[in-house]
């Protein structure tokens, strides 16, 4: 995607705030005014922020780091897996969990659990297991995979983290504050911007706005990436 202009900001509903009674007074500096008792984005200084993050993320990429997509919220679920996945990064979509960041040895103690589980259904005879058994240990695998499935490539802690609506997902900002790893962030008017290292003022509840945002960090991230030599059809590895 090209660089994004104010009209595009403009057209995906990326101005709206929330209600002026909702609002984090630390936000201040990005609100332009208030109509309607809905506070109206700065876009000028949203799109001076979206600029400086996907300049970083890009240069994160360059140098083979992983970002950590998170964004749990109804609406940025489905879109931020696809973008996630489209360039090979970590994403947490489902709830997050407690400690993903500061007890990370914890976590990947589960995410080995899912890979013995894995292996020892996969690789179980017929009479091993009754069917009960089985069933049990299917739906202890589908319960992991659930929750820690898209970070299962990690590990370590990741480089820089990705965020759709802060305000929702505090407790990852704040444990990404506490290990020392940046956060680049999509923040509403509700937000507090002093935990985010790069802010994106912007409106995380409308499709259209998430889509924007999100498609231009991960439009960056995959400019960035390590150019690799695609195999034609017809070549073998060796």
């Amino acid at each position: 995607m090209a660089e994004i202009s104010l009209q595009q900001l403009l057209e995906a509903g990326c101005h709206f705030g929330h209600q002026s009674r909702r609002w984090n007074p630390a936000m201040a500096e990005y609100i332009y005014a208030t109509r309607d008792k809905v506070h109206i984005f700065d876009l000028v200084k949203t799109k001076k922020g979206l600029d400086a993050a996907i300049e970083f993320v890009k240069q994160l990429a360059a140098q083979d780091k992983k970002i950590l997509f998170v964004g749990t919220k109804r609406q940025a679920q489905e879109i931020v897996t696809a973008a996630a996945k489209r360039v090979n990064m970590p994403y947490v979509t489902e709830r997050w969990l407690g400690g993903i960041l500061t007890n990370f040895d914890q976590i990947n103690k589960s995410l080995k659990k899912l890979r013995e589980l894995r292996e020892e259904v996969a690789g179980t005879t017929t009479t091993k297991f009754t069917k009960r058994e089985k069933l049990m240990k299917s739906r202890e695998i589908a319960r992991f995979e659930r929750f820690l499935g898209g970070i299962e490539s990690l590990n370590k802690i990741p480089d820089a983290m990705f965020v759709v609506d802060t305000h929702r997902e505090e407790v990852a900002v704040k444990e990404a504050v506490r290990v020392g790893i940046p956060v680049i962030g999509l923040v509403d008017s509700n937000g507090n911007p002093d935990l985010v290292d790069y802010v994106i003022a912007a409106n995380d509840d409308a499709v259209k706005s998430i889509e924007l945002i999100v498609t231009a960090v991960t439009d960056s991230v995959a400019k960035g990436l390590p150019k690799i030599k695609e195999k034609k059809p017809h070549e073998s590895v060796s």
